[in-house]
């Protein structure tokens, strides 16, 4: 199997380098292309739904988009050990009738030896917001690199 650096035991450097490159991941919105860093027998709980493998991956993720239009994250270390890392994180989107969302939540991740994410546990907590209250204004897609992360937002 080849490796999907940085992988395990992680520094603080590889592990903020791993949050970032999940994120960009993420801001793509392709859940094929996300779903190649996940094991493939990969083990979710996100709120309360269970995905397992690679193919339920991708079947979450197109319905999740579907859903959240115009989704823009930001993700930020929390913690690290070994070949764990927590991460807080909050993205915006809004649903078809043009209702704003920020949602905050908190993941922990487990990685192999190869640097894919065999668990992903996450707690999630949506607040309606106006859209005149967003704060992730990039063009979609990756979150350029002088836009603030989270602790520079408040968030």
């Amino acid at each position: 199997m080849t490796a999907h650096p940085p992988v395990p035991p992680f520094t603080r450097e590889s592990a903020i380098e791993k949050v970032r490159l999940a994120e960009d991941a993420w801001n793509s919105r392709t859940p094929e292309k996300v779903a190649l860093a996940y094991t493939e027998d990969s083990q979710w709980r996100n709120r309360g739904e269970w995905v397992i493998g690679r193919d339920e991956i991708v079947a979450f993720l197109a319905r999740k988009w579907a859903r959240e239009l115009d989704y823009r994250l930001i993700k930020e270390l929390w913690a690290f050990d070994g070949n764990r890392i927590a991460v807080r994180f909050a993205y915006e989107c809004h649903d078809d009738s043009g209702n704003w969302y920020r949602s905050y939540g908190n993941e922990n991740w487990e990685f192999d030896a190869n640097g894919l994410m065999s668990a992903r546990h996450a707690s999630i907590n949506d607040v309606p917001i106006r859209e005149s209250d967003r704060k992730y204004h990039w063009p979609l897609g990756r979150r350029p690199d002088g836009h603030p992360g989270l602790s520079d937002l408040a968030l």
